[in-house]
């Protein structure tokens, strides 16, 4: 009889720990991800600055580099004639 008590204790506990995950377990996610959510947004910080642009109007953050190098060693042109 202790036996049956003890296994039928086990398979309780089992299900009962199964079925509390099943609920809880979406929950606890949820807070995890809201969590993750708001260190990212401190780390990094609110990046809704361009909210201020109107729209069409461009913005360059960079100006490209005035030192574009041209190769002149690519080849040399060759103009081919048909032969008749």
């Amino acid at each position: 009889m202790g036996l049956l008590k003890t296994l039928l204790f086990i398979l309780f506990f089992y299900y009962a720990f199964k079925f509390l995950t099943r609920l809880l377990a979406p929950i606890l996610v949820k807070k995890m991800a809201d969590t993750m959510q708001k260190r990212a947004e401190q780390q990094y910080g609110n990046t809704n600055n361009y909210n201020n642009v109107k729209e069409g109007e461009t913005i360059i953050d960079k100006k490209p580099n005035q030192d574009r190098k041209t190769n002149n060693s690519v080849g040399e042109y060759v103009d081919f004639e048909e032969i008749d």
